[in-house]
């Protein structure tokens, strides 16, 4: 009898060990299985999205097409903290005049949406669709209709669309640094040549810290937009033999200086460049004038 107890008791002994093996090897299945949290943008909709997303931290930097007919090229800049998005900035810059951004001239009063019978002033709707964004943690979660409105923010009638598409530009840009420059409008002016009757101006715009818009032209006695006469066929370069007209070939030298963030060509003693092709103008007195407003940008 007593070897039967002792028999009997070692094998429920022995049964209960395998019991609890069998549970710890089930419950290390399960941690090993749990998905390791993201930084990447998930995939998301509605409210779901404040809860779910997460992003790598830093600050991120995207674009949106400019408009044709304006001008204006919206940029968002979005500030992630904790894997969340915690700042957002949209603002635009436009690409044809370079100037001030676009939140500038809105608090200006230049932009002149509340005369035009809105709301508000433009300037007012973006910080209300900028709040929305972080709420939101999405661009995606924001809905659009055909032209790139929104009914979901109450008070906002502006183009949601471009923030949208910026934001989403951005986050899939991935965290960036900024240039070294201080974001905003900067310009320059030189003096009046007594020979050609104009006088040499510049307008740069600096968004992200970076040289993002540049418009070289010119003023005349007569208040005439250098730029603007080329175009009308006033300034007659081709009709003296170039192969190009002045408006032409200075947007060149425009479009150099802010593919080349801000850094001017080699030029020679005229001020004339074989850095860019196309080019044969005396350009060295732009490029001066783009370094001395960029001064204020330091």
């Amino acid at each position: 009898m007593k070897k039967a107890s002792v028999i009997l008791s070692s094998a429920l002994i022995l049964g209960l060990l395998a019991g609890c093996g069998s549970n710890n090897s089930n419950n290390a299945a399960t941690a090993t299985n749990t998905p390791a949290e993201t930084t990447a943008p998930a995939a998301n909709s509605g409210n779901a999205g404040a809860e779910t997303a997460k992003y790598q931290d830093g600050v991120y930097y995207g674009t949106a097409p400019a408009d044709e007919k304006t001008g204006w090229e919206s940029y968002a800049i979005l500030t992630v903290e904790g894997g969340k998005i915690t700042k957002a900035d949209w603002n635009a810059f436009n690409v044809k005049t370079a100037g001030d951004l676009k939140k500038k001239v809105s608090e200006d009063g230049k932009y002149g949406m509340k005369k035009g019978g809105a709301q508000s002033e433009w300037h007012e709707q973006a910080a209300q669709a900028e709040a929305f964004l972080i709420d939101k943690q999405d661009p995606a979660a924001i809905t659009l209709d055909a032209e790139g409105k929104t009914d979901a923010i109450s008070g906002v009638s502006i183009h949601v669309g471009e923030l949208v598409e910026a934001a989403k530009a951005a986050l899939a840009a991935g965290p960036s640094e900024a240039g070294p420059y201080k974001d905003g409008g900067y310009t320059a002016e030189g003096e009046m040549d007594p020979q050609s009757g104009w006088k040499s101006t510049v307008a740069l715009t600096v968004a992200d810290g970076n040289v993002v818009a540049a418009n070289f032209s010119g003023v005349n006695a007569a208040g005439d937009d250098k730029k603007q006469f080329s175009i009308d066929g006033k300034y007659g370069m081709k009709k003296g033999g170039a192969q190009a007209e002045w408006h032409e070939e200075i947007a060149k030298a425009e479009a150099y200086f802010v593919e080349n963030k801000g850094t001017a060509p080699a030029l020679d003693a005229e001020g004339k460049t074989d850095a860019i092709s196309g080019v044969s103008i005396h350009v060295g007195e732009y490029y001066t004038l783009a370094a001395k407003a960029l001064e204020g940008a330091k």
